[in-house]
């Protein structure tokens, strides 16, 4: 079975006193934490999970499959909804179609959507499972139309042309329609007009110059498998070194960085490679290094292994990387499609960016480490910094913010800071680390998140109410008391014992917190605890 048939707060809480300007959308940079993670928060912006193909307001449109994404001139987000063969557009809230019939003429039996090739007005040009799209600096719009096997462009004036390709599948070179492709799933162009495509089922990387002549510009593979007993396929192969000799294995993904090389989702390889025009070299930056005379491949099989491993780039894993972008610090961003989560590479290091981390699948938003995708194909970044995917599994367009710290935060890099959300909490006492872990004073932390404290009269067992739930911690000691809603006690460990220190009780922000069902990351360069409502919103 081949990749493509595989894919067919609000707070009621009394703030003791905080800061709420908010930095500019212009000014979003990433936040990480202590383990190297994206703080972000993820969001449904359209579709609403229905196979359909609904237009009008965005919460209650409906796509079949979206695949490949594109960030227009106005930071209007392009959509190939792929199983409707059409081209969309996201603005304003509203899904609308960009190029291709609003409702197709033509259906199967089941009354289905058809594609077709046919060029001229976008309101009547056809596609037929169109996937990754490519915005370019003279606003045209850039389509591997899959299904058609050929190279689309939407010109700023509305006009469809065929650049590429004649419908047929093949694998030749040429001008125009003479080139062949077969099922072209990744393309990007660079500012002087030169486009480059994924040619994902003849395993190969192409190039079309503004003149419309197309080459390629990697070796073609001679793997065959014996996919099923007699039934032998023509397979992809992996081999880094000189442009010419590379080897690819359903290449998808493609993104240009500010030198004008190529970065590339190897899919079948389950790898990230790069393509060095100045040196003329294809090497391998991310997913595991290669033993030398060792093939990467199990006996007859069409792909690689896939796996699932954050951590050192040679070492990483994937599972069939898809779509891929990079951010305005040249670090990229990855659909890991089969792992179900949002990668990122950068400086030699994969991390999630969001998604489970055991690669469940699903549709729910939230916090980073709680959202679950299903499937996704392509991702796109806008100039704010505000990440799209699409996630085709689901059939909906998700959105990932990444944490905004507030503006003009309070105190130096020495100094602790803790942040509600984005307002930054004071208290008379400075916050401390303590065997690693963040200490707060109790009293003012605890009336910040909404819960009704007292003390004992000697001072050495702090009560904490909130919701007709009770938690006793106890001065020097590890051990506390929670009482249930239900009226069941239990007893637990926290991570650092509570202390008095200049006549204040400290406590852990992270044990306080996390009762609440509220989710704290440590930013190690700024000294600061970040406080984010559960997955709902609310705490």
């Amino acid at each position: 079975m081949t990749l493509l048939q595989k894919l067919a707060l609000t707070f009621s809480a009394a703030i003791i006193g905080f800061s709420t300007n908010v930095a500019s959308a212009a000014d979003v940079t990433p936040i990480y934490n202590d383990k190297g993670n994206i703080i972000a928060k993820i969001s449904s912006i359209a579709g609403n999970g229905i196979y359909g193909e609904q237009e009008g307001v965005a919460s209650t449109s409906s796509f079949r499959q979206p695949i490949g994404l594109a960030v227009g001139a106005k930071e209007n987000l392009f959509i190939s909804d792929t199983g409707n063969h059409k081209i969309s557009i996201f603005s304003s809230d509203n899904v609308n179609t960009y190029a291709g019939p609003s409702s197709s003429l033509l259906r199967d039996s089941g009354g289905q959507p058809l594609g077709a090739l046919l060029d001229g007005n976008k309101g009547i040009a056809l596609f037929q499972a169109p996937s990754a799209l490519a915005y370019s600096t003279d606003k045209n719009l850039y389509i591997a139309d899959s299904g058609n096997n050929a190279i689309r462009k939407v010109s700023s004036t509305g006009e469809v042309v065929t650049i590429a390709g004649d419908g047929r599948i093949g694998d030749r070179d040429g001008k125009g329609t003479a080139a062949l492709f077969n099922h072209p799933q990744g393309i990007t162009v660079t500012k002087n007009g030169i486009v480059y495509v994924a040619d994902t089922l003849n395993h190969v990387i192409r190039k079309i110059m503004p003149d419309g002549t197309t080459s390629t510009i990697t070796a073609a593979s001679d793997r065959v498998v014996e996919h099923h007993p007699g039934f032998v396929l023509a397979a992809g192969d992996y081999k880094d070194g000189p442009i010419q000799q590379a080897l690819f294995n359903e290449p998808t993904g493609l993104a240009l960085d500010n030198k004008g090389n190529l970065y590339v989702s190897d899919s079948g390889n389950q790898r990230i490679r790069y393509i060095d025009f100045s040196t003329n070299q294809v090497i391998t930056v991310a997913g595991k290094s290669k033993v030398e005379h060792i093939s990467i491949y199990n006996k007859d099989a069409l792909y690689a292994p896939g796996n699932y491993k954050d951590g050192a780039s040679q070492s990483a894993a994937f599972h069939f990387p898809r779509g891929i972008t990079l951010d305005k610090s040249g670090g990229l961003l990855i659909a890991d499609s089969l792992n179900n989560v949002i990668r990122y590479l950068k400086n030699g290091i994969v991390t999630t960016v969001a998604g489970s981390q055991t690669g469940e699948a699903g549709s729910q938003n939230g916090l980073e480490r709680l959202a679950l995708f299903n499937a996704p194909q392509d991702v796109a970044i806008t100039s704010d910094g505000t990440i799209y995917v699409a996630d085709m599994g689901n059939n909906i367009i998700r959105k990932i913010d990444p944490y905004v710290m507030p503006a003009n935060i309070i105190g130096n890099k020495s100094v602790i800071k803790v942040v509600l959300e984005n307002k930054q909490l004071k208290f008379d006492t400075s916050p401390e680390i303590n065997t690693g872990r963040v200490m707060v004073p109790v009293r003012q932390i605890a009336e910040a998140l909404g819960f009704e404290i007292t003390f004992s009269s000697d001072g050495r067992t702090i009560n904490l109410e909130k919701d007709n739930r009770s938690t006793q911690l106890f001065i020097g000691s590890k051990n506390i008391k929670i009482k249930e809603i239900n009226g069941i006690e239990k007893t637990k460990e926290v991570d650092t014992v509570p202390y008095v220190k200049k006549n204040r009780t400290y406590v852990s922000l992270r044990f306080i917190a996390e009762e609440l069902g509220i989710d704290v990351q440590w930013v190690p360069t700024s000294r600061t605890a970040i406080l984010r409502s559960n997955i709902n919103g609310e705490l």
